[in-house]
């Protein structure tokens, strides 16, 4: 299948609209990286170039060969194994990572522009350096010195790979009530247990995968309070770096899946015989801790996939709607045709600017002016839940209008067309439900500062609002009038919320995932505004380029046509201590 990366607005949206090289370019660590437009040009065009040439055509493969397990072995499709190997080397993997332990160093921003290439061009194949990349971050942030010297090189440079394991049969997200259990043996534990929905538990890619696990130890307390998280690796490592004996962890089989057929979802079995020897990573009883550094990643670019998946789809319908004739003329000049085409589009570029802003967020919270810090941090940590499930929710609503453009032929599977709505529909699933999240959004982002980082993010919001008007120009009004009614609409939701919170906690989690899409629709909407009126200030400047009066259309298309769902969206936040509340168990 044919994948073309979107660079044009990649970098637009990178250098023009977030200024990287201004935001970024002095912080610590990036000083002497030269962030800026020629960074971007050169550093995405090779990226585009590998998931073009190399991970796309492996896409259908992938969907039709399914991975096996045979005798404990996993068997992936061909031509992947190759493919996460020249990731490997060419430094895609480690791309944001610390220098000092074979990373590239560079800001997460790169790592967020590759991650959607890569997903856009083979969703299958991207889930392994996402996890390993999750993985390294956990060992980095809570590792000893010893075990950062052992791991964190070879996960970076992709001469290993890594894993999470949370998930046990029956227990589902209710990580409190796991059984795996690790016995102290020494200076190791034995790990026993088993584990499932693994995202590339094992295969023969990468001469050792180090596992990440959650267990409990023989005294611990109760509930999710009591969980470990240890390093288990595949093969234990030597002193001398070199690998020693198979550790006792073994696939025993494989899930047979609605999509991501090339990824190979594991059941992991754990000291079958005699116990896998694992390392402690951080201290005892407190794994999850430790875990959420890796889930927070990992949900961030889940929020990615949704991004990556849609533009994929976004790509093959548009170039079938130009081919495909009826009536007499190419179906994109059909109306609804168009809608369809339309708001795919705008979905997907209001995605991709909401994930770009947020990595540059999370930069300036790790590395910016310590005064501004807590600031970003809270910024980010809000954003995370609205970004993993709102671009998910919004991944499959774009995936599934494909299928639609292409008709009848949408729904056979030689077009290609459906695979990437099986493949998107896990993501809302994976990494914490996107209920999960929108509890998170309610209960945790915004009940704990009472709603104080979404009133500043409101703010930004309402100064694009007068930039918008300040213009004069009619299009952008027509983006201003629709931000200002979806603001009016959000600062109603909140106050509910956060009284509801205070009152009455069903009620604001009955209206959470309401609540939490409304935020996307909006803040995906102010971003795209942002992004016009850059483009706009383009135009005036006598810029003849189309991009940019694109752009401008773009986002008054997102104003008059997907804004309006924030005002659904929040009635329903509002009225969610109503039948809902009171509807009986039995007759549901």
């Amino acid at each position: 299948m044919s994948y073309r990366a979107p660079l044009e607005d990649m970098v637009f949206l990178i250098d023009e609209v977030l200024q990287a090289g201004d935001a970024l370019g002095g912080l610590p660590g990036f000083d002497e990286l030269g962030v800026g437009p020629d960074l971007s040009t050169a550093l995405l065009d090779e990226a585009g170039k590998l998931a073009g040439g190399v991970l796309a055509p492996l896409r259908r493969n992938g969907d039709t060969n399914p991975t096996t397990c045979v005798d404990k072995r996993i068997h992936i499709p061909d031509g992947h194994a190759e493919a996460l190997r020249q990731m490997g080397e060419g430094g895609w993997i480690g791309i944001s990572a610390d220098p000092e332990y074979g990373g590239q160093g560079l800001p997460e921003i790169y790592a967020t522009a590759g991650h959607e290439m890569w997903n856009a061009s083979n969703m299958s194949l991207a889930l392994a350096p996402m996890l390993s990349c999750g993985s390294a971050l956990a060992i980095h942030a809570h590792g000893s010195e010893e075990q950062k010297a052992t791991y964190l090189e070879k996960l970076h440079t992709g001469e290993w790979m890594g894993t999470m394991n949370l998930t046990e049969s029956g227990a589902g997200s209710d990580l409190g009530v796991m059984k795996a259990r690790a016995v102290p043996e020494g200076d190791h534990y034995l790990i026993t247990g088993q584990k499932i929905f693994i995202t590339w538990g094992d295969h023969e890619v990468t001469d050792n995968i180090i596992h990440l696990v959650l267990a409990k130890l023989p005294d611990a307390p109760e509930g999710s309070r009591g969980i470990s998280l240890f390093i288990v690796p595949k093969f234990l490592v030597n002193e001398d770096g070199s690998l020693g004996e198979r550790n006792d962890v073994y696939a025993v089989s494989t899930e047979h899946k609605l999509g991501i057929h090339a990824s190979p979802t594991c059941v992991m079995a754990y000291g079958d015989n005699g116990g896998a020897i694992g390392y402690l990573l951080g201290e005892e009883n407190k794994g999850l801790a430790a875990m959420f550094t890796m889930m927070n990643e990992a949900r961030l670019k889940v929020g990615v996939q949704g991004l990556g998946v849609a533009d994929g789809a976004l790509q093959q319908a548009t170039a079938y709607a130009r081919e495909r004739v009826q009536g007499g003329v190419p179906i994109i000049e059909h109306p609804d045709v168009k809608r369809m085409l339309l708001n795919m589009k705008a979905l997907t570029e209001a995605m991709r600017a909401l994930v770009y802003a947020e990595a540059i967020t999370m930069d300036l919270a790790h590395r910016g002016a310590e005064a501004e810090r807590a600031a970003q941090q809270a910024r980010i940590d809000l954003m995370i839940p609205i970004i993993k499930a709102w671009c998910t929710e919004a991944g499959v609503e774009v995936t599934s209008q494909g299928v639609q453009v292409h008709g009848g032929m949408g729904y056979v599977e030689e077009t290609g067309a459906a695979q990437y709505l099986r493949d998107a529909r896990i993501a809302p699933i994976y990494e914490g439900t996107n209920g999960i999240q929108a509890a998170d959004l309610v209960a945790r982002k915004l009940g704990r500062d009472g709603g104080d980082t979404m009133r500043a993010v409101l703010d930004m919001v309402r100064d694009t609002v007068a930039a918008l008007k300040d213009t004069g120009d009619a299009r952008l009004a027509v983006m201003a009038k629709g931000l200002e009614g979806a603001l009016a609409e959000q600062e109603l939701s909140t106050q509910f919320v956060l009284e509801a919170l205070a009152g009455a906690p069903n009620t604001a989690l009955a209206g959470a995932f309401d609540y939490l899409m409304q935020s996307g629709y909006l803040f995906g909407g102010w971003q795209l505004a942002r992004g016009a009126l850059v483009a706009f200030a383009q135009l005036k400047a006598g810029s003849d380029n189309p991009f940019y009066a694109a752009k401008v259309a773009t986002a008054a298309h997102y104003a008059e046509q997907l804004l309006p769902r924030c005002a659904g969206h929040g009635g329903a936040v509002r009225a969610a201590g109503g039948v809902q509340q009171d509807y009986p168990l039995e007759w549901i």
